[in-house]
């Protein structure tokens, strides 16, 4: 784990719009797959009578299987590495934005201390601990925001990973893709070797 790097796990599409238009954008958690953490932001917005709130959510960790199966499975997944104090920097040039580390406690931790209502976004139960999760929202009491857009830096980016399950034929011309973007050219793409590693691969071969 690196204090100094955070990740987005996501997809070509979201990746795109982000290299176009220099924004990376937050959401409703409503849908989100977890309920009891959707209730939570929901709990949250009812007891600050908020009109909006939305969220964005990175890792502290390093690549996992987990994280590219869950938030970017597919071919299509991608892994955008930030400089940490570099976004977070982008973020607080913006009104109504917190972030935090995420506390995992367990059924029985919050039985012996209750939380309270202003950390409700930063928990999670305890099974949730691996994902190592750091998170962004936006709350307004004014307006109703389907979306939010952050203005970021390209130079806030540090590296594009692409899915381990990119076949390798193609990961070369989506790197071109990419680097055509105007004021991309020299970003650092590389494509996962996580499932499909050669050095692992004859380490293993040439096993006493």
């Amino acid at each position: 784990m690196s204090n100094e790097s955070l990740r987005r796990y996501t997809d070509i599409p979201a990746l795109t719009y982000l290299l176009t238009k220099r924004k990376i954008t937050l959401l409703d958690p409503k849908s989100w797959d977890d309920s009891n953490d959707s209730h939570y932001l929901s709990l949250y917005k009812q007891r600050n009578n908020l009109k909006s709130l939305l969220a964005l959510c990175f890792t502290e960790a390093d690549e996992t299987y987990h994280h590219w199966r869950v938030f970017a499975g597919g071919t299509g997944g991608v892994c955008i590495r930030f400089d940490r104090t570099e976004l977070l920097n982008a973020f607080e040039k913006h009104d109504g934005i917190r972030y935090e580390k995420v506390r995992y406690p367990t059924l029985v931790d919050l039985r012996q201390k209750k939380p309270v209502t202003k950390d409700l976004p930063f928990i999670k139960r305890y099974a949730f601990e691996p994902e190592d999760e750091f998170r962004v929202i936006f709350e307004s009491k004014t307006k109703e925001h389907p979306k939010l857009d952050i203005a970021i830096p390209l130079t806030c980016i540090t590296r594009i990973t692409l899915s381990p399950w990119a076949h390798k034929s193609l990961s070369v011309p989506m790197k071109t893709l990419l680097k055509s973007i105007d004021g991309c050219d020299r970003l650092e793409i590389v494509r996962s070797t996580l499932v499909g590693n050669e050095e692992w691969k004859n380490i293993g071969t040439s096993a006493a």
